[in-house]
Order: structure tokens, then C-alpha cells, then sequence
């Protein structure tokens, strides 16, 4: 299999080293540097691109590899708001788009156990809801991606929540009345963690992921482009997983 990457930082990087490992062909990488190079032409025989670049870049990347007629994996984070528009632009086209705010399928195993938890919870409104996590200090977004999705699936089912808030972005305390606080903190070079808490004035319940290696998600990306490689349509770790 051919690949394209897009973003060539460090997620870029491993998973060049990791498709190498696997007998993977990648003999066209585009950066910032020379994002002209997004073209047909330098696609052609292009079985998958993967793309990880930037929140700001991201859009424009994957409808650009829609047009070309080439299917996309993304994990860039940061454009959720966007996220429908290219949607429905890659079903009028009939591309191929697979999106995962996160690839490791350790972490889609927590998303597994969280959409669970959540429905459980829901009956016992004495626990109030709030989740953590710390990436290093070179990502962009915040909260992460990740922890966005965790968030979004606890407010489908969870009556006491409305929204969720960016903990100390809120200027007034009434503000976050009704909506589930994250904290993001950036330290260091940590992988990511994430971690949902449910607090009552009895116990406490704690369901948490901590990813060691970037390896985790290269592998996940690796395993999304084989799975697109011959689909149309829009996918997620859920049609990969079966989760």
C-alpha cells in the first residue's frame, strides 16, 4: 500500500517509521513547508493519505484530498465546529474520510466503557461528573480532542449536564452552572491522559486512560488506512473497532 502523510511532526514521523516496519511504501510528505505539493499530480498512485497536521490546516487538507478523489485518515484535532461541513462534502463526492480524535485503541476502548458508564450514572444524580487530562506542552488544543469526545458521549444520557466548560476559562462562577468541567493541563512530554471522575459524598468512581508510547496511535492510523482504502463514505474508530 501507497501512502501520502500530511504533517510531518512527531505523530508524523512515527507513523512513517512504523508503515516502514510493516512494508508500507510513503513516498510523498507534505508539510508546511511545501503544502504546494498537495496536488493530483503528486498523488497519483496514492493508495491513502494520513493526515496530522494542524487545527488551522486540517480543514483545507482533507477537502483538498476529497477533491483529488484520494481517501483520508485524520486525527488532527481542533476543528470540531467544521467537522459536518466536510462531512457532507466527502458524501457529495463520494470520498472517503475516516476521523478519530484519538487512534489508540486503548483509548476507544475507554470511550467503550465511558458511553456505559454514563448510562449507568445517570440514574444516581448524587454523583457529580468532571473529567482531567494532560498532554505535553506542544499541543495546540485544548481541552484535547479526546477528552471532547469523552464529554459529548456523558451529555448525551446525562440529565444534571447541559455543556461542557474549559475549568478556569469561565469569568464568572454562575457560568458553569450545569455544565461538566475539564481541566487541561500541558506539562512536559506527556503522551496523554485522560480521566473522568464521579464524585458523591459517599465514594468516589474513577475511570482513566494513560497512553505511554505514540506508537499506540500510529498503529490505529495504520490499521484506519487499510480499513478506507477500498470504502466510501465517513467512518470512525467505532466501524474499524466494532466497539
Amino acid at each position: 500500500m501507497n501512502l501520502a502523510l500530511i504533517g510531518y511532526g512527531k505523530m508524523g514521523r512515527t507513523i512513517e517509521a512504523l508503515g516502514i516496519q510493516q512494508g508500507l511504501t510513503i513516498p510523498v510528505i507534505i508539510d508546511e513547508h511545501n503544502r504546494a505539493h498537495l496536488t493530483t499530480r503528486n498523488l497519483d498512485g496514492i493508495d491513502v493519505v494520513i493526515e496530522f497536521s494542524t487545527p488551522a490546516a486540517a480543514p483545507e487538507n482533507i477537502i483538498e484530498c476529497i477533491n483529488i478523489g484520494v481517501p483520508v485518515v485524520t486525527g488532527t484535532t481542533g476543528w470540531s465546529h467544521r467537522i459536518p461541513e466536510i462531512e457532507a462534502h466527502c458524501r457529495e463526492k463520494n470520498g472517503s474520510l475516516f476521523f478519530a480524535s484519538n487512534f489508540s485503541i486503548g483509548v476507544n476502548i475507554l470511550f467503550a466503557m465511558n458511553r456505559k458508564l454514563a448510562e449507568i450514572m445517570n440514574q444516581f444524580p448524587e454523583y457529580t461528573v468532571s473529567m482531567s487530562e494532560v498532554h505535553h506542552v506542544h499541543k495546540q488544543d485544548a481541552p484535547s480532542g479526546t477528552a471532547i469526545t469523552l464529554a459529548e458521549q456523558i451529555l448525551k444520557v446525562n440529565r444534571q449536564i447541559k455543556s461542557w466548560h474549559l475549568k478556569g476559562s469561565d469569568a464568572k462562577k454562575g457560568e458553569t452552572t450545569g455544565k461538566l468541567p475539564i481541566e487541561a493541563i500541558r506539562k512536559g512530554e506527556v503522551r496523554g491522559q485522560h480521566t473522568i471522575h464521579y464524585e458523591s459524598g459517599m465514594d468516589s468512581i474513577t475511570l482513566s486512560h494513560n497512553a505511554k508510547t505514540r506508537e499506540a496511535f500510529a498503529a490505529g492510523a495504520l490499521l484506519a488506512a487499510r480499513f478506507i482504502k477500498e470504502r466510501k463514505g465517513v467512518f470512525g474508530m467505532q466501524d474499524l473497532l466494532k466497539l
